[in-house]
């Protein structure tokens, strides 16, 4: 998930999306839901995320291995709290992402349970 952030970071989107399966599926709970499917939509979602990004934004909080991927707690491109859930195809793409803010009340593992499996 190291490479993840940096692209963020980086705001290198062509190196962000090859991290993503072709057929990946993106569902952000921050703010306005939105889901997002494949190549195309990814990038819509993520290319003006990338061109606004806050001095704090994508540092590591906490990362966590779980049964069917990892739960990674970050600072989003404002700079706020977030943790997301990713789970990856045989060959390491990713093929689903689940976020979220994070409220200070949230348990790690207590509130990623409903994206596992």
């Amino acid at each position: 998930m190291v490479d993840w952030l940096d692209a963020c970071r980086n705001r290198d989107l062509s190196t962000l999306l090859d991290l993503y399966a072709d057929d990946a599926m993106l569902n952000c709970q921050c703010g306005e839901a939105k889901v997002s499917e494949g190549r195309a939509e990814l990038e819509s979602y993520w290319r003006p995320r990338l061109g606004a990004l806050a001095p704090t934004a994508f540092g590591l909080e906490e990362i966590r291995p779980t049964a069917d991927g990892v739960v990674l707690d970050y600072l989003s491109y404002e700079g706020k709290p977030v943790r997301i859930a990713f789970t990856f195809t045989r060959d390491g793409k990713i093929q689903a992402s689940h976020c979220m803010p994070v409220v200070e009340s949230q348990q790690p593992a207590a509130c990623m349970q409903d994206y596992a499996g």
